[in-house]
Protein backbone atom coordinates (compact mmCIF):
# COMPACT_ATOMS: atom_id res chain seq x y z
CA UNK A 1 0.00 0.00 0.00
CA UNK A 2 3.29 2.16 0.25
CA UNK A 3 3.65 2.59 -3.37
CA UNK A 4 -0.32 3.94 -3.54
CA UNK A 5 0.14 6.37 -0.77
CA UNK A 6 3.08 7.86 -2.34
CA UNK A 7 0.88 8.29 -5.88
CA UNK A 8 -0.37 12.24 -5.43
CA UNK A 9 -3.23 11.04 -7.66
CA UNK A 10 -3.79 7.94 -5.75
CA UNK A 11 -4.00 9.92 -2.47
CA UNK A 12 -6.96 12.37 -4.11
CA UNK A 13 -8.91 8.95 -4.90
CA UNK A 14 -8.67 7.78 -1.77
CA UNK A 15 -10.17 10.70 -0.45
CA UNK A 16 -13.22 10.74 -3.06
CA UNK A 17 -13.46 7.06 -1.61
CA UNK A 18 -13.75 8.25 1.91
CA UNK A 19 -16.13 10.56 0.35
CA UNK A 20 -18.11 8.13 -0.79
CA UNK A 21 -17.84 5.84 2.04
CA UNK A 22 -19.03 8.57 4.81
CA UNK A 23 -21.93 9.46 2.47
CA UNK A 24 -22.97 5.34 2.21
CA UNK A 25 -22.37 5.15 6.00
CA UNK A 26 -24.91 8.01 6.66
CA UNK A 27 -27.35 6.84 4.38
CA UNK A 28 -27.02 3.39 6.35
CA UNK A 29 -27.70 5.38 9.38
CA UNK A 30 -30.71 7.19 8.26
CA UNK A 31 -31.91 3.71 7.08
CA UNK A 32 -31.98 2.48 10.68
CA UNK A 33 -28.75 0.99 11.14
CA UNK A 34 -26.25 1.54 14.29
CA UNK A 35 -23.40 2.90 12.14
CA UNK A 36 -20.85 5.38 14.64
CA UNK A 37 -17.99 6.86 13.28
CA UNK A 38 -15.63 4.49 14.64
CA UNK A 39 -17.18 2.06 12.26
CA UNK A 40 -16.91 4.59 9.05
CA UNK A 41 -13.29 4.89 10.07
CA UNK A 42 -12.61 1.28 10.08
CA UNK A 43 -14.51 0.73 6.88
CA UNK A 44 -11.95 3.17 5.47
CA UNK A 45 -8.76 1.95 6.61
CA UNK A 46 -10.22 -1.83 5.52
CA UNK A 47 -10.95 -1.18 1.62
CA UNK A 48 -7.76 0.98 1.82
CA UNK A 49 -6.11 -2.50 3.17
CA UNK A 50 -7.73 -5.22 1.47
CA UNK A 51 -6.83 -4.82 -1.98
CA UNK A 52 -9.83 -5.24 -3.52
CA UNK A 53 -10.60 -6.94 -6.62
CA UNK A 54 -13.79 -6.93 -7.50
CA UNK A 55 -17.29 -5.86 -6.45
CA UNK A 56 -18.02 -8.78 -4.32
CA UNK A 57 -14.97 -8.31 -2.74
CA UNK A 58 -15.78 -4.42 -2.32
CA UNK A 59 -19.67 -5.77 -1.00
CA UNK A 60 -18.26 -8.11 1.74
CA UNK A 61 -15.32 -5.83 3.16
CA UNK A 62 -17.65 -3.13 4.09
CA UNK A 63 -20.19 -5.37 4.98
CA UNK A 64 -17.43 -7.60 7.47
CA UNK A 65 -17.28 -3.70 9.31
CA UNK A 66 -20.55 -2.31 9.24
CA UNK A 67 -23.15 -4.84 10.02
CA UNK A 68 -23.27 -6.06 13.67
CA UNK A 69 -26.84 -7.91 13.65
CA UNK A 70 -28.51 -10.12 11.85
CA UNK A 71 -31.66 -8.20 10.83
CA UNK A 72 -29.44 -5.35 9.41
CA UNK A 73 -27.86 -7.31 6.35
CA UNK A 74 -30.70 -6.66 4.00
CA UNK A 75 -31.05 -2.80 4.79
CA UNK A 76 -26.98 -2.85 3.91
CA UNK A 77 -28.13 -5.00 1.02
CA UNK A 78 -30.61 -2.97 -0.19
CA UNK A 79 -28.39 0.02 0.71
CA UNK A 80 -25.14 -1.23 -1.20
CA UNK A 81 -27.22 -1.82 -4.33
CA UNK A 82 -28.25 1.34 -4.48
CA UNK A 83 -26.15 3.80 -3.36
CA UNK A 84 -23.22 2.14 -5.69
CA UNK A 85 -25.47 1.30 -8.74
CA UNK A 86 -23.07 3.41 -11.12
CA UNK A 87 -20.51 0.51 -12.27
CA UNK A 88 -18.25 3.26 -13.68
CA UNK A 89 -17.71 4.58 -10.08
CA UNK A 90 -17.49 0.89 -8.16
CA UNK A 91 -15.27 -0.12 -11.07
CA UNK A 92 -12.69 3.12 -11.27
CA UNK A 93 -11.97 2.29 -7.17
CA UNK A 94 -11.30 -1.46 -7.83
CA UNK A 95 -8.77 -0.46 -10.58
CA UNK A 96 -6.87 1.80 -7.78
CA UNK A 97 -5.91 -1.30 -6.34
CA UNK A 98 -5.81 -4.24 -8.40
CA UNK A 99 -5.73 -4.66 -12.42
CA UNK A 100 -8.45 -8.20 -11.98
CA UNK A 101 -11.32 -7.07 -13.76
CA UNK A 102 -14.53 -6.89 -12.02
CA UNK A 103 -17.15 -9.59 -12.68
CA UNK A 104 -19.96 -8.27 -15.11
CA UNK A 105 -22.10 -10.54 -13.05
CA UNK A 106 -24.97 -8.41 -10.72
CA UNK A 107 -25.53 -9.51 -7.59
CA UNK A 108 -29.13 -10.79 -6.72
CA UNK A 109 -31.58 -8.04 -5.83
CA UNK A 110 -33.45 -8.31 -1.99
CA UNK A 111 -36.32 -6.26 -1.69
CA UNK A 112 -36.95 -6.67 2.08
CA UNK A 113 -35.83 -3.00 2.93
CA UNK A 114 -35.90 -1.35 -0.40
CA UNK A 115 -38.73 1.07 0.50
CA UNK A 116 -36.73 2.64 3.64
CA UNK A 117 -33.82 2.67 2.00
CA UNK A 118 -34.35 4.39 -0.58
CA UNK A 119 -36.01 6.86 1.19
CA UNK A 120 -33.24 7.11 2.99
CA UNK A 121 -30.66 7.92 -0.22
CA UNK A 122 -33.03 10.16 -2.40
CA UNK A 123 -34.27 12.21 0.25
CA UNK A 124 -33.14 15.38 -0.66
CA UNK A 125 -33.32 14.73 -4.21
CA UNK A 126 -37.20 13.76 -3.46
CA UNK A 127 -37.54 16.80 -1.73
CA UNK A 128 -36.69 19.00 -4.68
CA UNK A 129 -39.33 17.04 -7.04
CA UNK A 130 -42.73 18.63 -7.81
CA UNK A 131 -45.74 18.28 -5.43
CA UNK A 132 -47.34 14.37 -5.47
CA UNK A 133 -50.76 14.72 -5.69
CA UNK A 134 -51.41 12.15 -2.78
CA UNK A 135 -51.08 14.65 0.43
CA UNK A 136 -48.41 14.47 2.98
CA UNK A 137 -49.84 12.82 6.10
CA UNK A 138 -48.73 14.26 9.43
CA UNK A 139 -49.17 13.49 13.07
CA UNK A 140 -49.83 15.87 15.72
CA UNK A 141 -49.49 15.57 19.27
CA UNK A 142 -53.18 15.10 20.13
CA UNK A 143 -53.28 11.36 18.61
CA UNK A 144 -54.92 12.48 15.45
CA UNK A 145 -53.57 12.86 11.54
CA UNK A 146 -53.26 16.14 10.07
CA UNK A 147 -53.35 16.33 6.23
CA UNK A 148 -56.01 15.31 3.14
CA UNK A 149 -59.11 14.79 5.10
CA UNK A 150 -60.16 12.66 2.05
CA UNK A 151 -57.37 9.96 2.30
CA UNK A 152 -58.16 10.06 6.74
CA UNK A 153 -61.32 9.36 6.25
CA UNK A 154 -60.78 6.92 2.94
CA UNK A 155 -61.28 3.21 3.50
CA UNK A 156 -57.79 1.22 3.68
CA UNK A 157 -59.75 -1.57 1.05
CA UNK A 158 -59.85 1.41 -1.22
CA UNK A 159 -57.04 3.07 -1.31
CA UNK A 160 -54.58 2.90 -4.67
CA UNK A 161 -51.09 1.40 -3.97
CA UNK A 162 -49.42 4.76 -3.78
CA UNK A 163 -52.62 5.79 -1.38
CA UNK A 164 -51.65 2.50 1.01
CA UNK A 165 -47.97 3.50 0.89
CA UNK A 166 -48.69 7.30 1.88
CA UNK A 167 -50.74 4.75 4.67
CA UNK A 168 -48.12 2.95 6.16
CA UNK A 169 -45.76 5.81 6.39
CA UNK A 170 -48.40 7.64 8.16
CA UNK A 171 -48.96 5.11 10.79
CA UNK A 172 -45.11 4.65 11.25
CA UNK A 173 -44.99 8.54 12.69
CA UNK A 174 -48.32 7.46 14.87
CA UNK A 175 -47.75 8.81 18.59
CA UNK A 176 -47.84 5.76 20.34
CA UNK A 177 -50.25 5.25 23.38
CA UNK A 178 -49.46 6.22 27.12
CA UNK A 179 -50.82 3.36 28.65
CA UNK A 180 -48.86 2.15 32.30
CA UNK A 181 -50.43 0.34 34.41
CA UNK A 182 -48.85 -0.17 38.13
CA UNK A 183 -47.01 -3.08 38.95
CA UNK A 184 -45.93 -4.76 42.36
CA UNK A 185 -42.52 -3.00 42.45
CA UNK A 186 -40.56 -0.11 43.27
CA UNK A 187 -37.93 2.49 41.42
CA UNK A 188 -36.00 4.91 43.03
CA UNK A 189 -37.93 8.15 42.70
CA UNK A 190 -36.51 11.72 44.52
CA UNK A 191 -39.97 12.75 44.27
CA UNK A 192 -42.18 9.60 46.02
CA UNK A 193 -43.53 10.07 48.93
CA UNK A 194 -42.77 5.98 50.45
CA UNK A 195 -39.37 6.08 52.37
CA UNK A 196 -36.96 3.48 50.55
CA UNK A 197 -35.09 1.89 54.31
CA UNK A 198 -33.34 -0.34 51.76
CA UNK A 199 -31.51 3.05 49.93
CA UNK A 200 -30.97 4.52 52.85
CA UNK A 201 -29.19 1.94 54.70
CA UNK A 202 -27.06 1.69 51.39
CA UNK A 203 -25.77 5.16 51.80
CA UNK A 204 -25.38 4.80 55.78
CA UNK A 205 -22.70 2.65 55.20
CA UNK A 206 -20.52 4.80 52.70
CA UNK A 207 -20.36 7.30 56.08
CA UNK A 208 -19.79 5.00 58.48
CA UNK A 209 -23.24 5.39 59.95
CA UNK A 210 -22.47 8.78 60.76
CA UNK A 211 -25.24 10.01 57.94
CA UNK A 212 -28.59 8.88 57.19
CA UNK A 213 -30.05 10.93 54.38
CA UNK A 214 -33.65 10.00 53.38
CA UNK A 215 -34.75 7.64 49.96
CA UNK A 216 -37.79 7.38 48.71
CA UNK A 217 -39.09 5.76 46.36
CA UNK A 218 -42.35 4.81 43.83
CA UNK A 219 -44.14 2.45 42.42
CA UNK A 220 -42.77 1.46 38.56
CA UNK A 221 -45.43 1.66 35.85
CA UNK A 222 -44.99 -0.40 32.50
CA UNK A 223 -46.82 -0.45 29.44
CA UNK A 224 -49.08 -3.73 29.58
CA UNK A 225 -49.17 -6.64 27.78
CA UNK A 226 -50.93 -6.09 23.88
CA UNK A 227 -51.87 -9.35 22.78
CA UNK A 228 -53.33 -9.16 19.14
CA UNK A 229 -56.12 -12.02 17.35
CA UNK A 230 -56.33 -10.63 13.93
CA UNK A 231 -58.74 -12.33 10.85
CA UNK A 232 -56.82 -13.33 7.75
CA UNK A 233 -59.38 -14.30 5.64
CA UNK A 234 -60.48 -13.09 2.21
CA UNK A 235 -62.56 -10.36 3.64
CA UNK A 236 -60.05 -9.03 6.04
CA UNK A 237 -56.74 -9.48 4.39
CA UNK A 238 -56.38 -5.91 3.30
CA UNK A 239 -57.55 -4.36 6.99
CA UNK A 240 -55.35 -6.77 8.83
CA UNK A 241 -52.11 -6.56 6.59
CA UNK A 242 -52.46 -2.72 7.37
CA UNK A 243 -53.10 -3.42 10.90
CA UNK A 244 -49.83 -5.21 11.25
CA UNK A 245 -47.95 -2.26 10.08
CA UNK A 246 -49.51 -0.56 13.33
CA UNK A 247 -48.43 -3.23 15.49
CA UNK A 248 -45.00 -3.07 13.89
CA UNK A 249 -44.63 0.19 15.30
CA UNK A 250 -45.96 -0.52 18.48
CA UNK A 251 -42.92 -2.62 19.36
CA UNK A 252 -40.71 -0.26 18.82
CA UNK A 253 -41.36 1.13 22.30
CA UNK A 254 -42.91 -1.78 23.86
CA UNK A 255 -41.68 -5.10 24.43
CA UNK A 256 -44.33 -7.17 25.33
CA UNK A 257 -47.06 -7.26 21.94
CA UNK A 258 -47.96 -10.78 21.31
CA UNK A 259 -49.54 -11.03 17.68
CA UNK A 260 -51.71 -13.77 16.44
CA UNK A 261 -53.06 -14.36 13.30
CA UNK A 262 -56.07 -16.93 12.02
CA UNK A 263 -58.16 -18.40 9.09
CA UNK A 264 -58.42 -21.89 9.74
CA UNK A 265 -55.71 -22.12 11.78
CA UNK A 266 -54.09 -20.10 14.78
CA UNK A 267 -50.37 -18.67 13.89
CA UNK A 268 -48.38 -17.26 16.45
CA UNK A 269 -46.22 -13.72 14.54
CA UNK A 270 -45.01 -12.72 17.81
CA UNK A 271 -40.56 -14.02 16.38
CA UNK A 272 -41.80 -12.65 13.36
CA UNK A 273 -42.85 -9.05 13.95
CA UNK A 274 -40.05 -8.40 15.80
CA UNK A 275 -37.77 -7.86 13.29
CA UNK A 276 -36.40 -4.16 13.19
CA UNK A 277 -36.69 -3.63 8.93
CA UNK A 278 -41.13 -3.50 8.65
CA UNK A 279 -41.14 -5.16 5.07
CA UNK A 280 -38.73 -7.80 6.45
CA UNK A 281 -41.22 -8.44 9.04
CA UNK A 282 -44.22 -8.18 6.54
CA UNK A 283 -42.47 -11.03 4.69
CA UNK A 284 -41.21 -13.21 7.33
CA UNK A 285 -45.12 -13.18 8.43
CA UNK A 286 -46.52 -13.81 5.02
CA UNK A 287 -44.20 -17.01 4.87
CA UNK A 288 -45.39 -18.32 7.96
CA UNK A 289 -49.32 -17.77 7.16
CA UNK A 290 -50.57 -21.04 5.26
CA UNK A 291 -54.13 -19.80 5.30
CA UNK A 292 -54.18 -16.00 4.03
CA UNK A 293 -56.85 -14.91 2.35
CA UNK A 294 -59.18 -18.15 2.63
CA UNK A 295 -61.76 -19.22 5.38
CA UNK A 296 -62.28 -18.54 9.15
CA UNK A 297 -63.03 -20.67 11.90
CA UNK A 298 -63.66 -17.89 14.70
CA UNK A 299 -64.71 -20.12 17.44
CA UNK A 300 -61.83 -22.99 16.73
CA UNK A 301 -58.92 -20.82 16.79
CA UNK A 302 -60.63 -18.89 20.06
CA UNK A 303 -60.21 -22.37 21.85
CA UNK A 304 -57.22 -22.94 20.78
CA UNK A 305 -55.70 -19.97 21.76
CA UNK A 306 -57.02 -19.88 25.67
CA UNK A 307 -56.67 -23.39 25.82
CA UNK A 308 -52.75 -23.12 24.57
CA UNK A 309 -51.72 -19.18 25.02
CA UNK A 310 -54.31 -17.74 27.23
CA UNK A 311 -51.85 -18.19 30.82
CA UNK A 312 -48.68 -17.35 28.66
CA UNK A 313 -49.51 -13.93 27.48
CA UNK A 314 -52.56 -12.73 29.51
CA UNK A 315 -51.50 -11.51 32.39
CA UNK A 316 -50.36 -8.25 34.15
CA UNK A 317 -53.55 -6.17 32.75
CA UNK A 318 -53.48 -7.62 29.21
CA UNK A 319 -54.90 -5.50 26.72
CA UNK A 320 -56.52 -7.81 23.43
CA UNK A 321 -57.32 -6.17 20.44
CA UNK A 322 -59.79 -8.55 18.19
CA UNK A 323 -59.76 -8.21 14.80
CA UNK A 324 -62.43 -9.93 12.55
CA UNK A 325 -65.74 -9.06 11.01
CA UNK A 326 -67.88 -11.69 12.96
CA UNK A 327 -69.27 -13.70 10.47
CA UNK A 328 -69.04 -17.24 11.95
CA UNK A 329 -71.37 -19.90 10.76
CA UNK A 330 -70.31 -22.95 12.68
CA UNK A 331 -70.55 -23.57 16.22
CA UNK A 332 -71.82 -19.81 17.38
CA UNK A 333 -72.69 -21.52 20.89
CA UNK A 334 -69.31 -22.01 21.48
CA UNK A 335 -67.87 -19.52 19.99
CA UNK A 336 -69.81 -17.76 22.59
CA UNK A 337 -67.83 -19.39 25.73
CA UNK A 338 -64.80 -18.79 24.45
CA UNK A 339 -65.30 -15.12 24.19
CA UNK A 340 -66.68 -15.09 27.52
CA UNK A 341 -63.53 -17.15 28.53
CA UNK A 342 -61.69 -14.84 26.44
CA UNK A 343 -62.81 -11.75 28.41
CA UNK A 344 -62.64 -13.16 31.83
CA UNK A 345 -58.86 -13.56 31.15
CA UNK A 346 -57.66 -10.27 30.31
CA UNK A 347 -58.16 -6.38 31.63
CA UNK A 348 -59.70 -5.08 28.54
CA UNK A 349 -61.44 -6.72 25.38
CA UNK A 350 -61.34 -4.28 22.28
CA UNK A 351 -63.24 -5.37 19.28
CA UNK A 352 -62.21 -3.92 16.00
CA UNK A 353 -64.68 -4.48 13.18
CA UNK A 354 -64.45 -2.91 9.70
CA UNK A 355 -68.14 -3.76 8.83
CA UNK A 356 -69.08 -0.57 10.84
CA UNK A 357 -67.75 1.75 8.01
CA UNK A 358 -71.64 0.70 6.78
CA UNK A 359 -73.61 3.34 8.37
CA UNK A 360 -77.04 1.26 8.58
CA UNK A 361 -74.58 -1.68 9.83
CA UNK A 362 -76.84 -4.07 12.62
CA UNK A 363 -75.33 -6.59 14.97
CA UNK A 364 -77.77 -9.34 13.02
CA UNK A 365 -75.04 -11.88 12.16
CA UNK A 366 -75.22 -14.83 14.71
CA UNK A 367 -71.72 -14.30 15.06
CA UNK A 368 -71.54 -10.77 15.78
CA UNK A 369 -74.35 -11.29 18.32
CA UNK A 370 -72.75 -13.94 19.86
CA UNK A 371 -69.34 -12.47 20.52
CA UNK A 372 -70.65 -9.05 21.18
CA UNK A 373 -71.90 -9.14 24.70
CA UNK A 374 -68.08 -10.43 25.62
CA UNK A 375 -66.40 -6.80 24.30
CA UNK A 376 -65.67 -4.01 26.53
CA UNK A 377 -64.81 -1.66 23.33
CA UNK A 378 -66.60 -2.19 19.75
CA UNK A 379 -64.73 -0.52 16.93
CA UNK A 380 -64.12 0.28 13.66
CA UNK A 381 -60.42 -0.36 12.03
CA UNK A 382 -61.20 0.63 8.41
CA UNK A 383 -59.83 3.90 8.16
CA UNK A 384 -56.34 6.62 9.55
CA UNK A 385 -58.83 8.24 11.63
CA UNK A 386 -60.30 4.93 13.09
CA UNK A 387 -56.55 3.82 14.06
CA UNK A 388 -56.35 6.95 15.48
CA UNK A 389 -59.31 7.20 17.81
CA UNK A 390 -57.69 3.21 19.24
CA UNK A 391 -54.49 5.20 19.96
CA UNK A 392 -56.41 7.36 21.92
CA UNK A 393 -58.61 4.88 23.39
CA UNK A 394 -55.80 2.75 24.20
CA UNK A 395 -54.55 5.80 26.04
CA UNK A 396 -57.67 6.74 28.03
CA UNK A 397 -60.64 5.51 29.46
CA UNK A 398 -63.26 3.62 26.89
CA UNK A 399 -65.33 5.96 25.19
CA UNK A 400 -69.39 5.73 25.53
CA UNK A 401 -69.24 5.92 21.68
CA UNK A 402 -67.62 2.52 21.44
CA UNK A 403 -70.02 1.28 24.08
CA UNK A 404 -71.29 -2.56 22.77
CA UNK A 405 -74.24 -2.38 24.57
CA UNK A 406 -75.54 0.42 21.84
CA UNK A 407 -75.45 -2.18 19.39
CA UNK A 408 -76.86 -4.62 21.32
CA UNK A 409 -79.94 -2.44 21.51
CA UNK A 410 -80.39 -2.31 18.40
CA UNK A 411 -80.18 -6.18 17.40
CA UNK A 412 -82.79 -6.71 19.74
CA UNK A 413 -85.09 -3.72 18.53
CA UNK A 414 -84.31 -5.16 15.21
Amino acid sequence: MAGFRSNPNVAVEEGKLADNIVYFARALRKAGMRVGPAAVKDAIEAVLAAGIGSRDDFYWTLHAVLVNRREDHATFDEAFRLFWRSRELVEKMIAMFSPVAPETREREKHRAAESRVADALFEGHRRNQPVREIPEIEVDARFTFSGNEVLRDKDFAQMSAAELAEARRAIAQLRLPHDLVPTRRFKPDPRGVRTDPRAMMRSALRTGGDLILPKFRSVREVHPPLVVLADISGSMSQYTRIFLHFLHALQENRSRVHTFVFGTRLTNLTRQMRRRDPDEALGECAAAVKDWSGGTRIGDTMREFNRLWSRRVLGQGAVVLLITDGLERDHVEGLSEEMERLRKSCRRLIWLNPLLRFDGFEARARGVRAMLPHVDEFRAVHTLNALSDLVSSLSERPSPAADPRKWLGNSRAA
